[in-house]
């Protein structure tokens, strides 16, 4: 079947990628082994996870959960953000812009002024009172954007959370120091990213690492707003499988307060501080 040769050929670029970039070989052999599990499928993968949702897809042997949620993106939004950013190519401002009652100009003033960059964090912010704040946005447009994520993520979220919970700040914190010393050390692959880079220069290290069972990238932050403060060698962004897309942390190194100096998970900056106090530890290196 055409499309599922198509999410095979895309889960093998995955595979490749990732292979160049230096993660964990098994990892790498699972992508290829799912690719070759959606080849065999007896029918189409937008059929099955229409019917069975994410939990179809993980039944079937060679997928398991992390590759359901990877292919059940991918047919049904046509895309991979994790694809997406394995290429260089991820585009927060694109993904924000196919919401209906967001163009390009707002998309790119909500990802640059509240620091949005999923659609997860777009319906928080809708519920939350942020959106509502932003000139050029009034109430209609808002529930507008409410109530097309309401219909387009409860698409794509599975039945149930295969992996619940978030990772706990001081996992975080650990990635964000073995990618900051790999970096300087030069000792990690570097891609070109599509966005502020009109030279196509591969200047961006990226990190495929992981924490028991749970899987990590990390990469510098390459957004408009890290380079006008010129934070792009400070700002680190940490992606990490979950019960739903796009799953992100952000840690920078804090600027004031009780935690000035140290390295923080934006929005968690509580948690961070307890575990300061407890670890007795301050790694900054």
């Amino acid at each position: 079947m055409e499309e599922n040769r198509q999410v095979a050929s895309r889960l093998e670029e995955m595979a490749r990628l990732l292979e160049e970039q230096d993660a964990n070989r098994f990892r790498v052999a699972a992508y290829r082994h799912g690719a070759q599990a959606v080849r065999d499928l007896a029918r189409p993968a937008s059929e099955l996870v229409a019917e069975e949702g994410v939990e179809g897809l993980d039944a079937v042997p060679g997928i398991g959960p992390r590759l359901a949620r990877v292919i059940r993106d991918i047919v049904t939004t046509g895309r991979s953000s994790m694809l997406e950013r394995l290429r260089g190519e991820s585009d927060p401002v694109a993904l924000l812009a196919t919401v209906p009652g967001l163009g390009p100009k707002l998309a790119e003033r909500v990802h640059e002024e509240l620091g949005i960059g999923t659609l997860e964090d777009l319906e928080q912010a809708a519920h939350d009172g942020r959106l509502d704040q932003l000139s050029g946005l009034g109430p209609r447009r808002v529930a507008t954007v409410r109530e097309s994520l309401a219909a387009r993520l409860a698409r794509s979220r599975p039945r149930a959370a295969l992996h619940p919970g978030e990772p706990l700040v001081g996992e975080l914190l650990d990635v964000d120091r073995e990618y900051r010393r790999r970096a300087r050390a030069g000792t990690l692959r570097t891609i070109a990213p599509r966005r502020f880079n009109p030279a196509r220069e591969a200047w961006l290290p990226v990190l495929h690492t992981s924490r028991g069972e749970r899987e990590y990238t990390a990469l510098f932050s390459n957004t408009a707003l890290a380079h006008r403060l010129g934070r792009t060698r400070d700002w680190v962004v940490i992606y990490h499988d979950g019960a739903g897309p796009d799953q992100q942390a952000t840690v920078v190194t804090a600027g004031r307060g009780p935690l000035e100096g140290k390295r923080v998970v934006r929005g968690r900056e509580a948690e961070c501080l307890a575990w300061y106090e407890a670890a007795g530890a301050t790694p900054q290196d």
